[in-house]
């Protein structure tokens, strides 16, 4: 854990950014990194973006736990676009992710509710024993590839709620791999050694009606996974 605080701590802008305007900028978050302040991180993304740009927000939030693409906006007025584009579900995000087990169907759409959980206040819950306004959440997937006692999933979250594709796969009985909050107990290969879910790429239409699709590279550990695991397919 200190080795992964260390690395953290000197993580520059620079070593993260994918893509900038005057007007936003999409970064791969690392693992491990906070999106905005957290009492057990001494750094997160906030805090290094505002180095550089002190006025600069994320218009959303990663877990701690998952890397991928995130979107900073640097001005008021490109903040309330973006959460416009947000509200109306008119942004395209695709991650990918390890689950437990083998998927019965190639592709489906989990549409269930969150809600809390009534044991662990860090924890939301899908089904019987939620507590609190239940909010809607949908959630599609697709398979990739099937591996050794467990699948290579695209995932497409239809809403943004608070741990939702992990939540969901939960719900579905194929938890995200090295989930410690969601599946203490369930599989984690040494080979990974993190949650496996990563935002891979995001798609909008700027406020000039230009289409912009970003990707961030698959995790090194991801690909070691697929070349370890692979199997052929029924």
């Amino acid at each position: 854990m200190m080795m992964m605080t260390k690395s953290l701590l000197n993580t520059r802008w620079e070593d993260m950014c994918v893509y900038e305007d005057d007007q936003y900028a999409v970064m791969n978050k690392p693992h491990g990194l906070a999106t905005l302040e957290d009492r057990a991180s001494p750094i997160n993304v906030l805090k290094i973006v505002r180095e550089k740009y002190p006025t600069a927000t994320p218009c959303h939030r990663l877990d701690k736990e998952t890397s991928g693409v995130l979107i900073l906006v640097k001005n008021q007025e490109t903040f309330l676009y973006f959460k416009k584009l947000f509200k109306e579900r008119r942004i395209k995000k695709t991650y990918v992710a390890f689950v437990e087990g083998k998927m019965k169907a190639e592709r489906g759409i989990i549409d269930k509710p969150i809600g809390r959980s009534p044991r662990d206040f860090r924890r939301r819950l899908a089904g019987r024993g939620a507590r609190g306004e239940m909010r809607e959440a949908i959630t599609q997937y697709k398979v990739v590839q099937g591996l050794d006692g467990f699948s290579y999933l695209e995932v497409f979250p239809k809403t943004g709620r608070t741990h939702q594709i992990r939540v969901h796969m939960k719900f579905v009985n194929h938890p995200i791999l090295c989930d410690k909050l969601y599946n203490p107990k369930g599989l984690c290969p040494a080979s990974l050694g993190r949650l496996a879910l990563h935002a891979k790429a995001i798609e909008f239409d700027t406020s000039e009606g230009k289409k912009v699709h970003i990707e961030s590279p698959i995790p090194v550990e991801f690909g070691k996974m697929i070349e370890l695991k692979s199997e052929t397919k029924d």
